[in-house]
C-alpha cells in the first residue's frame, strides 16, 4: 500500500498539494490568561492558591505585587499614588505582551483595574471585580469608603493597618499601604470602549449577614445598574484564603456582561 501511495505522489503531486478548498486544521486554542490584582496592604502572595488552582485548569496566571506592597515593600515611599499602581499592572501586561486578559481586582484592586481597563481596553477580554471598589470618573477610594485618613497612623507615607501588631513577623504578611493611593481621584477617558468589555461583579457576604450590610454593597449596586453579571458569594472579604476553590471556579467560568447602553 505504501508503494502505491508513493507512486501516486510522484505521478500526481497536485493531488497532495495544499488545497484551498480543504478545511484547515483548527488552530490550537490558547490557554486563558489571568491577571489577579490584590487589595490594600496585601501582595500577589495573597492569591498563590487561586493561582495554583487556575493553573491546574490550564490557565496562565500573573499576580503582580503593587509598588510598596508585599515583596516590594522595600520600595515604599510617600510618592506612590493610584497612578503608580495602575502603571504597575499596565506595564506588566505590555511588557509580557499579554492579550485577551481576564483581569481581576480585589477590594482596593478595583480602583487599579478600573484604571488599567481605561488605559489599555484592547488588551482586556473580561473583567472580574471581587468585593471591590468601583469608582466613577473623578472619584477616589477615600471618597467611596468615606474614610477619615487623618485618624490613621502613617509611616513612610503608608497607612499602617491596625491588625498588624508585629511588623517584624516572618513574611508573608500585610504591610503599610501608600496613603496617596487612597487620596488620588481616578481619571477615565475611554469609557465607551470599556463599556463593551464583559464584566462580572462578585459581592462576598459574611454568613448570617445581609448583602446590604456589606461594606461594598454600594459598589455592587453600581454594577447592577450597569447591567453587569452580578454574583453573591457567601464568605468573608478574603475569600482567596477562605474559599479559594470556589473563587477560582467563579473567575474561570463567569462570562460577564457588557454595560447597558
Amino acid at each position: 500500500m505504501r508503494f502505491f501511495r508513493l507512486a501516486a505522489l510522484l505521478l500526481f503531486p497536485a493531488l497532495f498539494a495544499s488545497n484551498p478548498l480543504r478545511a484547515a486544521d483548527p488552530a490550537p486554542s490558547q490557554p486563558p490568561t489571568y491577571v489577579l490584582v490584590h487589595g490594600a496592604w496585601g501582595g500577589g502572595w495573597a492569591f498563590k492558591e487561586v493561582d495554583r488552582l487556575l493553573t491546574a485548569q490550564g490557565g496562565k496566571v500573573y499576580r503582580p505585587t503593587l509598588t510598596g506592597q508585599g515583596e516590594r515593600c522595600h520600595l515604599a515611599n510617600p510618592g506612590i499614588d493610584l497612578s503608580t499602581h495602575i502603571t504597575d499592572v499596565v506595564n506588566l501586561i505590555l511588557w509580557e505582551d499579554l492579550h485577551d486578559v481576564i483581569l481581576m481586582g480585589h477590594s482596593y484592586g478595583g480602583m487599579v483595574i478600573t484604571g488599567v481597563i481605561d488605559r489599555i481596553p484592547d488588551r482586556i477580554a473580561r473583567v472580574v471585580y471581587l468585593d471591590a471598589l468601583l469608582p466613577v470618573d473623578g472619584e477616589s477610594a477615600e471618597k467611596i469608603l468615606h474614610m477619615d485618613l487623618s485618624t490613621f497612623n502613617i509611616v513612610n507615607g503608608g497607612i499602617v493597618p491596625p491588625w498588624v501588631t508585629d511588623p517584624a513577623a516572618p513574611p508573608p504578611h500585610d504591610v503599610p499601604h501608600p496613603l496617596q493611593t487612597f487620596k488620588e481621584p481616578i481619571h477615565l477617558v475611554n469609557q465607551a470602549k470599556v463599556a463593551k468589555i464583559p464584566t462580572t461583579y462578585i459581592l462576598t457576604v459574611d454568613p448570617g449577614r445581609k448583602p446590604e450590610e456589606d461594606d461594598f454593597y454600594a459598589c455592587y449596586l453600581r454594577a447592577l445598574e450597569r447591567g453587569w453579571q452580578c454574583l453573591l458569594m457567601e464568605g468573608d472579604h478574603n475569600v482567596q484564603w477562605s474559599h479559594p476553590g470556589e473563587l477560582a471556579d467563579l473567575i474561570r467560568t463567569s462570562k460577564g456582561l457588557p454595560a447597558k447602553k
